[in-house]
């Protein structure tokens, strides 16, 4: 159909790396900027929200570039777009759910430290098995359930010492409700992914670079739209200016701030989609949880945080669990390659029979 319709073995490796490395930024970066906002005397919720998708029109610089490759290999008469009337629904709609869980994410990340809200986004994992299971009917195995176990452990741990390291000026009551926020954060987008994978399966039609990087514009451009309602009825856009004025680090770092985060966050979406057109919803999420230690460590360096045994032992479990998941992936990634070699070989062996 298009330009990506049968890659490479080696083409979809560079490209699953370049989509890791996008979420790498987005997944380490995106927290520390929203911790830096509020910090920093940022106190909109729903403004930081917008800012996780809000970068959306960035998607049109790879469109085009992709739109001309396809005019330089078809021909003039290549099809500008390729979302259909139903893949554009489906797509809004996750898209307003993904305007939720930054929301609800946003609120926790407002009361919380980042090394405590890292740890908590980490039980996703546990969430996107469970949704990929339900949805994608993709398959447990010991290894995974095994991983999805001990990451919940380790947000129960957490938990259990909840005021442990509350920030200066946060109540008790504001600490908890960030928790919970946090929590139904991680669970939705860990519900989002395996959505997004079933769209894809259910797209009839071929899943092309191309409209992956539609699907992730109309996700983000929705996500924007529900969270620019929020900003109106919240009356953001007139605090804006006032809040930059008033920002600890001066009205012309409060933009500086502001507009990485766009970029930041832009990053995390565009290779979390990314990676799950290259690989899995699965996958997307060990990457996701898998960075979230590094988070943690960043959140420790840069703000100070309080690194309690708690949270030693909920790294320990969740780093446990990575592990533990990624073996899995590798023996089974084994056992199939070794299945493939046998039929090859039992095809040849009856062709030459034939013969």
């Amino acid at each position: 159909m298009e330009e990506e319709a049968n890659l490479s073995i080696n083409m979809r490796r560079f490209l699953l790396i370049i989509n890791c490395l996008l979420l790498s930024v987005g997944v380490c970066g995106g927290p520390l900027m929203m911790r830096l906002y509020f910090v920093e005397g940022g106190l909109r919720i729903w403004f930081n929200s917008w800012l996780q998708t809000g970068g959306w029109p960035l998607t049109i610089i790879p469109l085009v570039i992709l739109y001309f490759y396809r005019r330089k290999t078809k021909g003039s008469d290549t099809k500008f777009y390729y979302t259909t009337p139903r893949i554009f629904i489906a797509s809004f709609i996750i898209g307003v759910f993904t305007g939720v869980d930054a929301y609800l994410y946003s609120w926790g990340g407002s009361k919380l430290p980042v090394s405590t809200s890292s740890l908590l986004i980490a039980a996703q994992l546990a969430f996107t098995a469970i949704g990929a299971y339900f949805i994608v009917k993709l398959k447990f195995t010991s290894y995974s359930i095994n991983a999805v176990v001990l990451l919940t452990l380790g947000a129960v741990l957490l938990g259990m010492r909840s005021n442990g390291d509350r920030p200066e000026g946060v109540t008790s009551k504001d600490y908890v409700i960030g928790f919970i926020m946090t929590l139904l954060a991680a669970a939705l987008y860990g519900l989002i992914l395996p959505c997004i994978e079933l769209m894809y399966l259910k797209a009839k039609q071929a899943i092309t670079a191309t409209l992956v990087s539609e699907i992730q514009m109309v996700m983000c451009f929705a996500s924007t739209a529900f969270c620019t309602i929020g900003m109106i009825a919240n009356k953001d856009f007139q605090a804006i200016s006032r809040e930059a004025k008033h920002f600890n680090l001066g009205e012309g770092r409060y933009y500086i701030v502001v507009i990485w985060s766009a970029i930041i966050w832009q990053c995390f979406f565009v290779g979390a989609v990314g990676v799950i057109y290259l690989s899995s919803s699965l996958m997307s999420g060990v990457m996701i949880s898998v960075l979230l230690p590094i988070t943690e460590v960043l959140g420790v360096i840069f703000f100070d945080e309080k690194f309690s045994a708690e949270k030693g032992l909920s790294l320990f479990l969740s780093l446990w669990g990575f592990v533990s998941y990624f073996y899995g992936e590798f023996k089974q990634a084994k056992k199939l390659e070794k299945k493939k070699i046998q039929e090859n070989e039992m095809t040849t062996t009856t062709q030459i029979e034939h013969v």
